[in-house]
């Protein structure tokens, strides 16, 4: 029998707001443990939550975004459940009443464009971290288990997909789509490493043919998109290989061992009436008014999907528009600055997602720190397709113009790496090696064209890298039929 897997992905994101969702306490990665709290977020007795405002605005961003309907009433529950990270043994979140329902996002693999819905996107509180000590980082094996409250109260927005996703490249290609349209937001910096944005994999298997779904298995711990498309990978195939030799799948929560390249079991999966949610009785309903999601609708950027379209307008390629679209806004911005002055908009999307990506990887910059805009940038391009300066030449330009030395006409010039042009005195330097090179001219006459390349390059050495090698090809053509 065929199996067809069926996959949806739960999206936690952290929001980049100043204070935390119900309590003032500071937002930020990085700070000494427990130093970031107060009463409120560590759950002490007669403290009382305030929403806060700022993350109700960003979650209708993100929902207005993913084409969500956002609801006119929205109303927080409390999520019942015991763990060490969770102070008040239950965490403020939302249950029938989200504040965005019914959207979707487009995903494209391999050139096909897939559309996968969205459930839901509910705005909650985060929990403390929880470090475990010896063991490999393993709960049930560790020697003891530290507890930071820092992140106890942040702002975190959970989307949650419809189970639409049918491999693990679709899933990891929706994940990255969901993580460009929430960086695109600016809403928050959705780092992976640092856990600000992290996803959970709901996967199970069916008939191929079926609209019966099956029993579904949480997968946590993936830290990467590739941590995330090998744990779907490895999990489908897991539940394929049982249902295939007999056995039943169950449904659990199971963890993702990135070195191992495995899941095993963690616990036995929760359903929503295991949480036993009621409505928050210290927080009123929030009336999301119309004139205020119209107001947060304009002000909504140009989202990756449309951007990539306008990228392909502009004559990219699907790969180019997609590495340009998803790039850092700063390196964008120089790209559609240096188009809007004339520069070819493939040889400059070329130079951005390649030399200048290049060059600051090896520096170790951020895009911001950049000193050159889209005027420089389409300077370069010009002097390359007007033959003033060679491709490699072009290069150490670039270097030069990222270093602070001037504009790219000036650095050439400084660097002496501007292009020999001048026809007269090429032509005199190509009869010189002709005349130095009797026996490859005597093959060219006999049919050799291979020689042609011989040539050029002897003429290039002459002139230390600096002749214009189109040039250079026109004249040795015209000398040797001569």
């Amino acid at each position: 029998m065929r199996w067809e897997p069926v996959i949806g992905i739960e999206v936690h994101v952290e929001l980049l707001t100043d204070s935390k969702m119900f309590c003032g306490c500071a937002v930020g990665f990085g700070a000494e443990p427990n130093t970031n709290v107060c009463p409120t977020c560590l759950g002490l007795p007669g403290a009382l939550p305030v929403t806060n405002r700022a993350a109700i605005e960003s979650i209708m961003a993100i929902g207005l975004a993913l084409n969500c309907e956002v609801s006119p009433r929205s109303v927080f529950h409390r999520k019942n459940y015991f763990y060490a990270d969770l102070p008040k043994n239950y965490q403020i979140s939302q249950f029938d009443n989200p504040v965005c329902t019914g959207g979707y996002l487009d995903v494209e693999v391999e050139g096909a464009s897939h559309r996968v819905g969205i459930e839901r996107a509910h705005m909650e509180e985060d929990t403390g971290k929880s470090t475990h000590v010896g063991a490999g980082g393993r709960i049930h094996a560790a020697e003891s288990t530290l507890l930071d409250f820092n992140r106890s109260g942040v702002p975190l927005v959970e989307i949650v997909s419809r189970p639409e996703i049918r491999s693990a490249e679709e899933a990891r290609a929706y994940a990255q789509e969901l993580r460009s349209v929430v960086v695109e937001l600016g809403v928050s910096d959705a780092r992976l490493e640092e856990g600000s944005m992290r996803f959970d994999a709901n996967v199970s298997i069916r008939p191929q043919g079926s609209t019966d779904l099956g029993t579904k298995v949480e997968v946590k711990n993936m830290n990467s998109f590739r941590s995330l498309e090998r744990a779907v990978e490895h999990e489908i195939a897991r539940q394929i290989g049982l249902v295939d030799s007999g056995g039943k799948v169950v449904m659990e929560t199971r963890h993702w061992d990135e070195e191992a390249g495995v899941t095993h079991s963690m616990r036995t999966k929760e359903g929503s009436s295991d949480y036993r949610y009621f409505v928050e009785p210290d927080l009123v309903p929030m009336v999301l008014d119309r004139e205020w999601v119209r107001q947060i609708q304009e002000t909504l950027p140009e989202l990756p999907a449309s951007r990539r379209e306008r990228y392909r307008r502009d004559g990219l390629g699907d790969a180019l528009a997609g590495v340009l679209a998803a790039a850092d806004p700063a390196l964008r911005h120089i790209y559609e600055d240096a188009v809007t002055v004339g520069a070819d908009p493939k040889a400059a999307a070329n130079w951005v997602t390649g030399d200048v990506i290049a060059w600051l990887r090896r520096r170790e910059l951020d895009p911001i720190e950049l000193q050159l805009d889209g005027a420089a940038l389409a300077e370069l391009v010009g002097m390359v397709g007007e033959g003033r300066i060679s491709s490699s030449a072009a290069k150490d330009v670039l270097d030069g113009v990222l270093s602070g030395e001037g504009p790219p006409a000036e650095v050439a010039e400084t660097r002496d790496l501007i292009q020999i042009s001048d026809r007269a005195s090429l032509e005199t330097l190509v009869a010189e090696v002709l005349a130095a090179n009797p026996k490859a001219v005597e093959g060219y006459r006999g049919g050799d064209e291979k020689v042609v390349g011989f040539l050029v390059g002897q003429v290039m050495r002459a002139t230390q890298g600096k002749a214009d090698p189109r040039m250079v090809d026109e004249l040795l053509r015209e000398q040797l039929l001569a």
